[in-house]
């Protein structure tokens, strides 16, 4: 069951409606066809939903910020203005963690109200005995608000692709790597070092996580092979300039540098030939839970995930497969052990 109004729901609820439509796409893709501006109460939430419509009929996605600023600049009535701001406001900064439920609610109450409008317009239409477009309206009314994301559409989703703020990167710590790579590692994109055996392979991964959280990123550093205490003596030795082997004297140093970092690291060691595919996923959830969203996932090695199938290759590519569809906020990296792999 859903309530019977939208304001019974909180303004806070209603905030997190507008921030999820304004973020996720596929939010809006689903239900943009049952998704009336007349349910909610507040007029600045009115004016922010009629523009979301409006603006993904003509081009396919949710609009940016800059939209909605120009937009605003139109809006004769200051103390309306001034109210969608506050609004926009909120629904841009609010702390959104459960946000698939608030989309999962608000989608069921949209198909409610939608269905309970086909009710209540069939009444006249079973007066004059049409029973074929009563029907007709319970059928579509049920479909609403289905799962309608076939993909990138290509013909219709031009904007998306040429949006600026449609890939979000993680910068590596290479310029050219970063050119050719347009800026980073991407939303759901997938890395991979390989090279010989004592070939740097290790220190690379770390070096780019270590860099990543310079700027602020959160990294789940996964260990396959070296000892978790082993692999944060490695990320101090990033982070100070001290060689790995004396890092272990300058503890203090270390400290410091540690209390500057704006991002978060969580090293995770599971033992080697253990770990699965699902042993990554459920700890990537339970780090989730705690309220860490992270940016970066590294793996060193996957080789050394366990497997039920006969070859790395196989293995490699699973996991590419399986990162690529569950992790969409977050960029992975892993390193492989040898150049046939």
């Amino acid at each position: 069951m859903t309530l019977q109004s939208i304001d019974q729901y909180g303004p806070q609820f209603q905030t997190k409606v507008i921030s999820s439509l304004l973020v996720h796409k596929d939010f809006l893709v689903n239900i943009h066809d049952i998704l009336d501006e007349s349910s909610f109460g507040n007029q600045a939430h009115q004016w922010i939903i009629k523009e979301i419509l409006a603006y993904y009929t003509k081009y396919h996605t949710v609009p940016s910020m800059d939209v909605l600023k120009v937009e605003l600049q139109k809006i004769e009535n200051e103390v309306l203005q001034l109210s969608i701001k506050e609004k926009l406001r909120e629904a841009y900064k609010i702390t959104n963690d459960d946000a698939e439920y608030v989309m999962e609610e608000f989608s069921t109450f949209c198909k409610n109200q939608q269905l309970k409008k086909a009710l209540l317009s069939s009444v006249d239409l079973l007066k004059a005995g049409d029973y074929d477009s009563i029907k007709f309206m319970i059928e579509n009314a049920m479909k609403a608000g289905q799962d309608k994301n076939m993909g990138h559409e290509y013909n219709k989703d031009v904007e998306s692709r040429y949006r600026e703020d449609n890939r979000v990167t993680v910068p590596t710590p290479w310029n050219t790597i970063n050119d050719m790579l347009q800026g980073g590692l991407g939303n759901g994109d997938f890395g991979l070092i390989f090279g010989n055996p004592g070939g740097g392979k290790s220190w690379s991964l770390v070096a780019l996580g270590g860099f990543a959280i310079k700027l602020g990123y959160n990294v789940l550093h996964y260990t396959l092979e070296l000892g978790e205490d082993y692999v944060g003596r490695r990320y101090d030795a990033f982070f100070t300039n001290i060689a790995v082997n004396k890092v272990l004297e300058h503890r203090t140093k270390v400290e410091e540098t540690v209390e500057s970092l704006k991002g978060e690291l969580i090293i995770k060691e599971f033992p080697t030939g253990r770990a699965t595919i699902s042993t990554i996923e459920a700890h990537i959830a339970k780090v989730k839970s705690l309220g860490i969203e992270p940016d970066l996932i590294i793996i060193d090695y996957v080789d050394l995930l366990s497997s039920k199938r006969k070859s790395t290759e196989l293995n490699s590519a699973f996991l590419s497969c399986w990162f690529l569809q569950n992790v969409e906020n977050s960029s992975l990296t892993y390193s492989k052990s040898s150049v046939e792999a």
